[in-house]
């Protein structure tokens, strides 16, 4: 594994961290709601872990 790949995670690293299912997080991509992703050329989604944490930060201080 590389060291970019540990400063990512997997769409379902992801889904898994919050609990929700892959089609939640595409409505939530598909309207603008999800962190921050990485489209790598084959298709697969990233997201990095401190784009995550950013995330989780801004729905805390909306709730």
């Amino acid at each position: 594994m590389t060291r970019r790949e540990r400063l990512t995670l997997t769409l379902s690293e992801v889904c898994t961290e919050l609990g929700i299912s892959r089609s939640t997080f595409y409505d939530w991509r598909a309207k603008g709601r999800a962190p921050r992703c990485i489209k790598l050329p084959n298709g697969e989604i990233r997201v990095r872990y401190a784009d995550l944490d950013r995330w989780l930060d801004s729905r805390e201080e909306a709730a």
